[in-house]
């Protein structure tokens, strides 16, 4: 009963935002074109619609064992397809200023939750093994998507080809995490592996996203990237990272210690995502993407920094980031979904690409597994651990689509086109199903061959 009435909820509320965008869309050609002042009602409709469809799907695939983000997602690409049918009004959602807006404060929220959860700390106890598979797993992946790019897309630029290799490089950690949580396995060595080497992953798939969106950015002004130039920006992503490092490390404990004084009510999450807001700014200004801002803010909190709330009775932080992250992260997720031409799959072209992106997204993390150097350790384990690419591809998707360069005609063309972005998107959800069940299959098996070998063992003693 309840699902009924939020799917009736859902239906009323895309039936109104296509009706009142279609009347509003009127009254614009008969003013001439002429927008009234303050916000038009039909941006908060439409976040309306987001919302309600975003928790819908998120509840639909959480019932089947599946991330939620994947139900965000295919829950804006069946809205997007309504424009197949003649609703013109979804491109009003697709273009809009506001929600493009709230969408990227979405994702920098999202990136900022990525790096509470990840511990500075524990990346450099699991030492060599992480830092060896979070290599071989951006390595192989980057050149793998590079080539299929350049064969299925050669009219394409250079630096396009290469973006959709850096789509390739990170892995998401929450969906593996969630997989390992669930089977009570967090604290094995394989699941600390998995983990830290994900982590590095995606720091390091931020450093190249700053390199490629750089070179774009520079062929786009006309000018070229030298070897020089990549250097600059490497070295600038570096020192970001290392200069979030000593910030937190030095000042941000001086920060909140100040923070703490004040006794009204929010002051901790306020103060937290300020920092964050503050850090995604400074790495714009250096010319970095503000995710990475947003994760190395994440990256240099600890609990400690909050010592003082906590003492007083407040929540952790991460609990009382999780409504501020489920009111505007699935705007993002919903909106990528939006953003899908479901056109682009009636070309054979298109799917024969996506098939082999996904392909060598799967193969290409397995390389990971030959990289682990320890003993005793389920290598496949590993290897599967790392295939998600889940909400990381969809922001550097996300990136690539707003990046233009010009093509042979001299015209400007978003890096990741229609039929790119399609193709990026079935690569995601593919590599995001796939994981969960394959990483429970491998960890069992190795506990059944663990019992199996105990009642040998014990049988050939007896």
């Amino acid at each position: 009963m309840k699902r009924l009435l939020l799917i009736t909820a859902v239906a009323l509320c895309v039936s109104s935002w296509v009706t009142h965008a279609s009347m509003a869309a009127s009254e614009t050609e008969t003013d001439g074109g002429q927008a009234a002042h303050g916000l038009d009602p039909l941006v908060l409709l439409a976040i309306a619609v987001l919302l309600l469809v975003a928790k819908l799907g998120g509840e639909m695939f959480t019932k089947l064992n599946q991330p939620a983000v994947l139900g965000e997602l295919v829950g804006g690409i069946i809205i997007g397809s309504l424009s197949l049918v003649g609703l013109t009004a979804v491109e009003a959602l697709r273009t809009d200023e506001i929600l493009a807006a709230l969408a990227e404060i979405g994702v920098i929220i999202l990136l900022f939750e990525v790096g509470l959860e990840s511990n500075l700390k524990q990346m450099i106890e699991v030492g060599w093994s992480s830092l060896l598979v979070a290599v071989a797993g951006l390595v192989a992946p980057f050149f793998l998507g590079w080539a299929v790019a350049a064969y299925f897309i050669p009219e394409e630029a250079l630096l396009g080809h290469i973006f959709i290799g850096a789509t390739l490089c990170a892995t998401s950690v929450g969906i593996t995490a969630r997989v390992l949580k669930d089977m009570g396995k967090l604290q094995t060595r394989e699941s600390r592996i998995i983990l830290g080497a994900a982590v590095i992953d995606d720091v390091l798939g931020l450093l190249i996203l700053a390199i490629v969106a750089g070179a774009i950015r520079a062929t786009a002004a006309g000018g070229t990237l030298a070897m020089a130039d990549v250097v600059i920006i490497a070295g600038k992503s570096l020192a970001f990272l290392v200069g979030a490092v000593l910030v937190g490390q030095y000042v941000v404990p001086h920060l909140f210690r100040g923070a703490a004084y004040l006794k009204s009510r929010g002051v901790m999450i306020a103060s937290a995502i300020a920092f964050c807001f503050l850090m995604a700014w400074a790495a714009a200004l250096v010319g970095l993407a503000p995710i990475v801002g947003a994760f190395a803010a994440g990256l240099v909190l600890d609990e400690i920094h909050f010592e003082a709330f906590l003492q007083r009775g407040e929540l952790p932080l991460e609990q009382l980031m999780a409504p501020v992250s489920a009111l505007f992260v699935p705007i993002f997720f919903v909106l990528m979904g939006v953003r899908v031409d479901l056109r682009v799959f009636a070309r054979i072209d298109v799917l024969g690409f996506a098939a082999v992106l996904t392909l060598v997204a799967i193969i290409g993390k397995q390389v990971c597994s030959l990289a682990v150097v320890e003993r005793g350790v389920n290598r496949l384990a590993i290897g599967l651990g790392m295939i998600p690419r889940g909400e990381v591809g969809l922001i550097f998707a996300g990136i690539g689509a707003t990046l233009m360069l010009p093509n042979e005609q001299g015209v400007s063309e978003p890096v990741i086109n229609a039929a790119t972005f399609g193709a990026v998107v079935i690569m995601v959800i593919v590599t995001t199903l796939v994981t969960p069940p394959a990483l429970k299959w491998s960890l069992a098996r190795r506990e059944s061959g663990r019992d199996e070998s105990a009642i040998h063992d014990s049988a050939v003693q007896s």
